[in-house]
């Protein structure tokens, strides 16, 4: 799969490099997504954020555009994301279920995108999992 990741600091470009073992076309890069960086996203089916990237509906709207299926983040938390866009577009979102250490989050970074890739669920990682649909459903 094609995948972009945002915000990668230097010392993360090892554990994830290890986690990915050359299975995905992963292209890391140092800046924060945005409105004016999901350019580069272009050609990609995934895309990897922090809690620190602009992750809101414009910036998805944007993604989808661009083609995105999916974003995975590198954190527990995911109140950054616009989950009710990316619904609406159809985007897949998983975060990391648990805090772990480094290596472990890039790890399960990376199974996120296996998982999709072969359009299976990513299980308790899946945002989804965690109530927004359900809550989505019942409001409906």
């Amino acid at each position: 799969m094609k995948v972009v990741a945002y915000s990668v600091k230097p010392f993360e470009k090892e554990f994830l490099a290890k986690a990915n073992q050359k299975k995905h076309d992963i292209t890391l890069i140092f800046n924060s997504l945005s409105l004016e960086t999901a350019v580069y996203a272009a050609g990609k089916q995934a895309v990897i954020v922090f809690t620190s990237e602009d992750v809101s509906a414009p910036v998805i709207d944007k993604l989808a555009q661009l083609g995105i299926k999916y974003i995975t983040t590198r954190s527990t938390g995911f109140n950054h994301i616009g989950q009710h866009a990316a619904a609406q577009h159809g985007i897949k979102l998983a975060n990391v279920p648990e805090y772990m250490q480094m290596q472990d989050i890039a790890n399960q970074t990376i199974k996120n995108i296996d998982q999709w890739e072969i359009d299976k669920s990513v299980g308790k990682a899946c945002i989804c999992a965690s109530g927004f649909n359900a809550h989505n459903k019942a409001s409906n």
